[in-house]
């Protein structure tokens, strides 16, 4: 049975299809599908069939279903939020030396031995000028206790400046000169060490008075050699030992007078200075 058609008005006009349309069920069939196609093309002319029909089932489906309330907030698209922008970083000025202890004054309290009572009387405006005025540090001299003291003030730059001004008195008080125990004040490198002759050996009587003549030597001579080969201060005051220097350099002199006190002759610890200062030389 062949079926022809001679003109198409509408998907739903079946007045061309003829009497055989009700009778044959493939009819049907090729009528539906095409009825089905000329609805897709007149909807979405550009879309495959596949798609087509993903969307039309889509389309029944959202609107079968009831409609969502959903509160939707705009930004203008000008303005993007600054998410990670960060707030500028806040300036302090450094603390003071008062600020750093909350205010509390700190204080040092440096004994004075019977014997540096004459020359701290004497070179007091020398210690008390780069104390008071470089240092902003109070210094006084307390006669009843017997003691310097040091105290900090508003002024005071570096919360470190009252030890340094404490070391260099104690420098002092040992028997260093003013020009020496001052670069305590200058270099944060140099410090003091002091031994007793009895820690490198038990000499009594005339041994300990020969140890302390090898010591200083003909005038002082072997001290300074040793101060001059290792660029430190010695003093020998009685059977104790105060060396002032950085940390290397105190170590090569104590060697040197350890030596001498186990009774090595002068002309051995020269030789092993010269070698010390020529490697010194080499580093520096």
């Amino acid at each position: 049975m062949q079926l022809s058609i001679t003109k198409f008005v509408g998907p739903t006009d079946q007045s061309y299809w003829g009497s055989s349309f009700d009778q044959s069920p493939k009819l049907k069939a090729q009528f539906r599908r095409l009825q089905l196609t000329s609805i897709q093309t007149s909807l979405f002319p550009t879309r495959s069939p596949v798609e087509l029909t993903l969307q039309i089932h889509s389309s029944i489906r959202m609107s079968t279903e009831a409609p969502a309330t959903m509160e939707i907030e705009t930004v203008p698209s000008g303005s993007t939020p600054e998410s990670n922008a960060l707030p500028p970083k806040p300036k302090f000025e450094p603390l003071k030396a008062h600020e750093m202890s909350d205010g509390r004054v700190q204080f040092r309290k440096v004994s004075v031995p019977p014997h540096r009572y004459s020359p701290l009387k004497k070179y007091w405006m020398d210690i008390y000028t780069p104390v008071y005025e470089q240092m902003k540090v109070d210094i006084r001299m307390n006669l009843k206790a017997r003691k310097v003291e040091l105290k900090t003030k508003a002024e005071t730059p570096d919360i470190s400046n009252l030890q340094k001004c404490a070391d260099f008195v104690q420098a002092f008080m040992l028997g260093f000169d003013v020009p020496d125990a001052i670069a305590l004040l200058r270099l944060d490198e140099l410090y003091v060490e002091s031994f007793e002759i009895k820690d490198v050996k038990t000499l009594r009587g005339e041994h300990l008075s020969r140890a302390i003549g090898r010591l200083s030597g003909k005038g002082g001579k072997t001290k300074f050699a040793i101060e001059n080969a290792t660029k430190t201060r010695i003093v020998i005051a009685d059977t104790k030992i105060h060396i002032l220097g950085s940390f290397a350099n105190i170590k090569i002199a104590r060697d040197s007078l350890c030596s001498l006190i186990l009774g090595s002759p002068a002309g051995k610890v020269y030789s092993k200075l010269r070698q010390v200062s020529a490697r010194l030389a080499e580093r520096f």
